[in-house]
């Protein structure tokens, strides 16, 4: 059925339209795929593409929400990160994708790219070619891996799910806590608690 793949869409969207390091996409669309016995190609185009729209819109408004929930310095902090890395030419883009292969949570680049003010063009591309590769391989291996629902729901919560939400966790306060133009203009680490307006 048709609103099976529409499922797949939308559970990819909500993912990563969230500020927050959910569990990856791929997840829900191994569990939709086995559940409703769905093409697994037709899985994995449908959910990449969901991601990508869900990342997308997130690189949008977290400019908009950045502003209003953190201080003015800790914009420019992070606004002098995304600079730098638009710097580095052709590696900033490799470095992005290389980040979308591993299996980490992609939501600390979006947020820092969003309220670096990157342009979405510029975070896209390579991001759209890591998350084809890996979560082609992801779901092939999940489909191969999963014998049965409950195996996979049960699955859902272990130790590579919990470190994976830790490491974006971390990822994240890291973005937001670190002061990166002492960091990387003096090679000076400093903490700043005091980022929210």
């Amino acid at each position: 059925m048709w609103w099976h793949y529409f499922l797949v869409f939308i559970g990819s969207l909500l993912v990563d339209v969230v500020p927050l390091p959910l569990p990856p996409a791929f997840t829900l669309m191994v569990f939709l795929q086995i559940m409703f016995d769905l093409n697994i190609w037709a899985v994995i185009v449908i959910g990449v593409a969901g991601s990508i729209c869900g990342r997308f819109i997130l690189t949008l408004y977290i400019p908009k929400l950045s502003s209003k929930i953190f201080n003015p310095s800790k914009n420019e902090d992070v606004q002098f990160l995304g600079k730098k890395l638009k710097e580095k030419g052709w590696k900033g883009p490799t470095a992005i994708f290389v980040y979308s292969l591993l299996p980490l949570p992609t939501t600390p680049l979006f947020i820092a790219g969003g309220m670096a003010k990157m342009k979405p063009l510029y975070i896209i591309p390579p991001f759209v070619i890591g998350k084809l590769i890996s979560d082609t391989v992801a779901v092939l291996l999940g489909k191969y891996a999963a014998e049965n629902t409950e195996k996979l729901v049960e699955g859902m919560v272990n130790w590579q799910s919990i470190t994976g939400l830790v490491a974006g966790l971390i990822l994240i306060a890291s973005l937001l806590f670190i002061d990166w133009r002492s960091l990387i203009m003096h090679k000076k680490f400093k903490l700043h608690y005091k980022i929210w307006k």
